[in-house]
């Protein structure tokens, strides 16, 4: 079959414990030695005291910052506060371009967001500013900046050839020991084949939650979601899917062990399972009632589009293992994303043996966030590879809801912003929560919200987690709250800045973006502007507006 022949390709070579082993559902954990770290066997060594973080100075913050990128970074978040400008800001930018000519559009827009939030055009332009920031304790991780949807045909090879490019910068000193490249998988392939793999995934899926309704196990958690075996056997047979022998054949004690029960992620692993079950998987269509197949939707264009997706990210990967640089792979629109989690699963298994080299992204702003990350640290126990993480609240929530109201489902977003706020600190504490049992385990807290940070910075004081293991890491994106990210870094927390770049109109979809996120976190926004201005305002004072960054 098709799905089962693409992800097999990806995991020749790779040993790793079957998903339907007989392994338990809940993991022991080992109980907590003050004096042994976990998973080392030593003594702990005399650490200094976890460094303090002040986010209140000023001067601090933006000392690595000359006064007229103070001035443009004041006027781009006064213009995103503009809510008549950003409602026409797409139409604005069109007659802009029409009206200045290209040459002096892309010169307007360097002065301003394009200056703000990209690095440059290619990685060779770029390059300053990442010393830079790397000097006063910012790392960086590079991001080409084109963003592909389902009206992209053709995605483009940059994303590749950027981010092996990035892996071969350490070799010439460009990248840090531990630094990152992100990647997009919209830009590996065609955003359509992700969209029919994420499709099937969904729906097998939403069939799982549908059986456990009948069975009346409907609103438990993922993890403790367990179907009765007999029970779904006899389901299964009533809808005339197979004999009733064939069934029986399906779920074994050799496949589910003798609890006779099935979880969720036993039945996400049946989709591409050896057995002959894959050739009968049928979903009811909720418009007809009607069953129809589950697996029977890939051209052999499509199978090879996959197939190249894989390989290019297999490369990938291989480049970064190499020279020591992770990849982080990034969120998209939902619609994208079941088929980009499920195929990062595939290269955290393959290359995630010894430590985390592959990150997957959880976007926090969507209702089922924290099912999917407490069933990818579950997933990554049972079968012993490294569970490497970064938490986003999400940066897609227009085109979100369009599509949800377009083709009539549920909308994924949480409904209010504090909503938000609660999945992320749910999340991050689970995660927080498995850092401090599996030394090997590493999350990425990407946020622009202070007391997001504030709550991680405590929750890694009460948990032991010292920032020298380089366990939890922080992210923001370039021109965005340098006000946390560069005293976190003073203070020597592990911590990054996103770095865009790429020709300006080919970025524009990622400014957008970017202009409409710092429209909805106006709090944070606005204690920026006022750190902004005060430190304007004590330069001026102090006769050193002309401040030259040491």
């Amino acid at each position: 079959m098709a799905l089962k022949r693409i992800l097999s390709a990806v995991r020749s070579g790779t040993p790793r414990l079957s998903p339907l082993s007989t392994a338990p559902a809940t993991h022991e954990r080992p109980a907590a030695n003050p004096g042994v770290v976990p998973g080392r066997g030593a003594a702990a060594p005399v650490r200094p005291p976890v460094p303090t973080v002040d986010f209140n100075n000023a001067q601090e913050a933006y000392r690595s910052r000359r006064s007229w990128e103070l001035a443009r970074n004041l006027l781009v978040l006064r213009l995103c506060a503009s809510r008549v400008l950003l409602a026409h800001h797409e139409q604005l930018l069109r007659l802009t371009s029409r009206l200045l000519g290209q040459r002096l559009f892309d010169k307007l827009m360097k002065m301003t967001f394009y200056g703000q939030f990209v690095a440059g055009e290619d990685q060779e332009s770029i390059r300053p500013l990442i010393q830079h920031n790397k000097a006063f304790g910012v790392g960086s991780i590079l991001d080409y900046g084109v963003e592909e949807d389902l009206s992209t045909e053709e995605a483009g090879r940059q994303e590749m050839e950027s981010c092996t490019s990035e892996a071969e910068r350490k070799d010439r000193g460009g990248a840090s020991d531990d630094g990152f490249t992100a990647i997009k998988l919209t830009a590996l392939g065609r955003p359509q084949v992700l969209l029919q793999f994420s499709d099937v995934l969904t729906k097998w899926r939403r069939f799982f939650h549908q059986m456990a309704a009948e069975q009346g196990k409907a609103g438990l958690a993922a993890t403790d979601t367990r179907l009765e075996v007999a029970a779904l056997q006899e389901s299964v047979a009533k809808m005339g899917i197979a004999s009733k022998k064939e069934i029986e054949s399906w779920f074994t004690a050799e496949t589910l062990g003798v609890s006779g029960t099935l979880d969720l992620l036993d039945w996400s692993s049946l989709i591409d399972s050896r057995t002959e079950l894959s050739k009968h998987l049928v979903v009811p269509n909720m418009q007809t009632g009607e069953l129809e197949p589950l697996l029977s939707g890939f051209t052999e264009e499509e199978e090879q589009q996959m197939t190249r997706m894989l390989q290019r990210m297999d490369t990938l990967a291989k480049k970064a293992s190499e020279v020591g640089v992770r990849l982080m792979v990034d969120a998209e629109q939902t619609y994208f994303q079941p088929a980009i989690s499920r195929l990062t699963l595939e290269m955290q298994r393959k290359f995630n043996v010894e430590k985390p080299l592959v990150f997957n992204t959880y976007q926090c702003y969507l209702r089922d966030a924290y099912d999917n990350v407490t069933l990818d640290v579950e997933l990554a126990r049972r079968e012993g590879w490294c569970f490497g993480a970064k938490l986003v609240r999400g940066a897609y929530m227009a085109q979100e809801r369009a599509r949800a109201a377009e083709i009539g489902y549920e909308d994924p977003i949480n409904p209010t912003y504090e909503a938000t706020n609660a999945m992320y600190h749910r999340c991050l504490n689970y995660v927080l929560e498995e850092l401090k049992h599996n030394t090997k385990a590493k999350v990425m807290v990407a946020s622009h919200n202070e007391d997001t940070v504030r709550f991680t910075l405590r929750r890694m004081e009460e948990l032991g987690l010292h920032p020298a293991d380089c366990q939890v890491y922080f992210g923001q994106l370039l021109g965005m709250c340098d006000q946390i990210s560069f005293p976190l870094g003073q203070a020597g927390f592990p911590v990054y800045k996103y770095v865009p770049y790429g020709p300006v109109m080919e970025v524009l979809p990622y400014l957008s973006r970017r202009a409409l996120e710092n429209s909805s976190v106006m709090k944070g926004a606005q204690r920026e502007r006022q750190l902004l201005w005060q430190e304007l305002k004590r330069r001026l004072r102090m006769g050193s507006l002309f401040h030259r960054p040491a």
